[in-house]
């Protein structure tokens, strides 16, 4: 999400300057890769990057490549083969033993859904999208479809260069039938090998951090560097502002009873209670309960959360005790507030990536799962 927000905002500089650029996309991986699809880059005809299309060995090569679809002003899709050992032949040296196909796009600022301008939309409102994307390995040589279509709940965003019937129908049937939010990638050998990358986009994940204590500055900051959206809220007015928080979406403050009936929650939204107020966060939970978040994060002993859930039972009020994270945080040993922070939303990223937050050498098989 975050690389989504850089890539936007280069944009609309380069837009405003009228300087041409290029969008490289990872719209395919066979093997293993450091980025995976959905990985994106923004090119400027001067050279300039923002983004990124691999840990920074395919970036050289990527760059000329884009500034050729630039000045062509023709998408092309380029491969990279790192499975032979003699990968050095590339002048990337990758070494990660996989095939990545990069989509590069020329961006035609007169075009109202160009390539951006479909993120753009896919990110103004807290919904989930999917962005279609078509290419062809077979055809490689050949000008790519490129990213033609986007889904945002009943509306649907397309290219006036509309897909042929057919491949419309595959990729509505592939839609439909799918009830994951993973990326899928599809071949259609009947329509002449064409590839699609139907891409999912969720929201960034909400914060609604309680607490605005020294301790929750490093959170805050952290949160912004992994582009998450920080709502923060506190009964101290002299603590809750934004110079102490300017990375804070939105800064609430108020009494326990009322905050959180300010606030918007979804599917993605997690919440952190960190006031150190034990009868301010009693009545936060409260309200919160009815709110079906995946994950509460209450920060101190396990017996704080026992005596608030105790509490909250005898008033009759039910707590989903399985979004209860409490105390809060992965288990990496952490000391002071930054190795604090660190670990509340390394568990916060696990969660909502439906992982552990084990060891990655513990894990059998590739580290990113296939798309499907």
């Amino acid at each position: 999400m975050k690389e989504f927000q850089a890539i936007i905002r280069a944009y609309e500089s380069y837009k405003t300057q009228n300087t041409q650029t290029a969008l490289a996309t990872v719209v395919q991986v066979d093997g293993s890769a450091y980025r995976r699809p959905g990985a994106r880059m923004l090119v400027s005809a001067s050279g300039e990057l923002t983004g990124a299309i691999s840990g920074g060995c395919l970036e050289g090569d990527a760059l000329r490549k884009a500034q050729t679809v630039i000045f062509q002003q023709k998408s092309m899709l380029v491969t990279y083969d790192t499975t032979d050992e003699d990968d050095q032949k590339f002048g990337v040296g990758l070494g990660c033993n996989g095939i990545i196909h990069v989509l590069i796009e020329p961006i035609d600022y007169q075009n109202t859904i160009n390539p951006i301008e479909l993120l753009k939309i896919a990110l103004k409102d807290r919904v989930f999208c999917r962005l279609i994307t078509v290419f062809s390995v077979k055809y490689s040589k050949q000008e790519q479809i490129g990213t033609k279509v986007l889904l945002k709940e009943n509306r649907i965003y397309e290219a006036k260069e509309k897909l042929a019937i057919e491949l419309w129908a595959s990729i509505e049937q592939e839609i439909n039938h799918t009830k994951s939010s993973q990326h899928i990638i599809r071949s259609y050998p009947e329509l002449d090998g064409i590839q699609v990358f139907i891409e999912s986009i969720r929201p960034a994940i909400r914060v609604l951090l309680f607490g605005a204590g020294n301790d929750t500055l490093p959170l805050a900051k952290m949160a912004d560097l992994l582009g998450l959206e920080l709502i923060l809220i506190e009964g101290r007015k002299n603590l809750a502002n934004p110079g102490r928080f300017p990375t804070a979406h939105e800064i609430i403050t108020g009494s326990g009873d009322e905050v959180v009936k300010h606030v918007q929650t979804d599917a993605y939204t997690a919440a952190l209670l960190m006031t150190h107020n034990f009868e301010y966060e009693a009545l936060v939970l409260k309200d919160l309960a009815s709110k079906n978040l995946h994950y509460i994060g209450i920060l101190g002993p396990k017996k704080k959360s026992e005596k608030m859930l105790e509490r909250l039972n005898a008033q009759g009020i039910p707590v989903n005790q399985g979004s209860i994270y409490s105390p809060m945080g992965l288990d990496i040993g952490a000391e002071g507030s930054e190795e604090i922070a660190l670990s509340i939303l390394a568990e916060i990223k696990a969660v909502f990536a439906g992982k552990s937050g084990s060891f990655l050498r513990q894990k059998d098989g590739p580290i990113h799962e296939e798309d499907r």
